[in-house]
């Protein structure tokens, strides 16, 4: 036991229990923010490309990259070793949204300022990253178009007249528009896109039913820009 205590002193260059003490600290807090990362991952997460295997993989990349920095150290043949070992894993998962590459990158630079011992810079670092995020999530940042959607559907009296439908535009949105309206090979049946501003975003499901229990209409889609999502 002895004799495996000087192995550890004299390849770590520390004395074991200080080595066990910055393991566990680096893993504990590469769990921490690597969950933080994450959650601020789902929170401001739009569209159909979520997945939980890659939530999960920003934690356990945060908390893998923290351990690799401690294996490297200031070891410069080691660095190169790992370089070459990381080489032979193929990455083959395309990611769908440009901001999962920016959640990819964050847990890398969290996990590279943990094993560098710079958990300052990685807690303050990664709290004020994740405000901004938010922010941006909250505020609708970038978004250029004031429509929250689009609906389609099918009128079958000719569309002439617009009074079966327009009620429940009225009641559902503040803002519509005809975008277009197209005459079907079958006589009498029209093919309408409305775009829609709605005054409760929670009550897009209302508008669709109220749509679908007019005798007249059919085929009725609402596409929500903001989660391109289909009701």
């Amino acid at each position: 036991m002895g004799a495996l205590i000087d192995v550890l002193e004299r390849s770590s260059g520390a004395a074991p229990a200080d080595v066990m003490e910055t393991l566990l600290l680096c893993a504990l807090l590469g769990l921490v923010l690597g969950q933080l990362i994450a959650w601020a991952y789902v929170l401001t997460h739009t569209g159909l490309s979520y997945s939980r295997s890659f939530t999960q993989s920003l934690v356990l990349l945060t908390l893998v990259v923290s351990l690799v920095m401690l294996v490297i150290g200031n070891n410069i043949i080691t660095a190169f070793g790992l370089i070459g070992a990381l080489a032979i894993i193929r990455f083959r998962n395309v990611l769908k949204d440009t901001k999962d590459m920016v959640f990819v990158f964050l847990s890398l630079v969290v996990g590279m300022a943990i094993g560098s011992g710079k958990y300052l810079t990685a807690g303050v670092g990664t709290i004020t990253i994740i405000i901004v995020m938010l922010y941006l999530h909250v505020t609708s940042f970038g978004t250029k178009s004031k429509i929250d959607g689009h609906v389609s559907f099918v009128v079958s009296h000719g569309g002439g007249d617009d009074d079966c439908y327009a009620g429940a535009f009225r009641r559902f949105c503040r803002v519509f528009k005809v975008v277009s309206v197209r005459q079907t090979g079958t006589a009498g049946v029209s093919e309408y896109v409305i775009e829609v501003r709605l005054r409760d975003l929670d009550r897009s499901r209302e508008l669709v039913d109220s749509l679908m229990g007019i005798p007249e209409v059919t085929n009725v889609a609402l596409v929500m820009n903001n989660k391109l999502s289909e009701v």
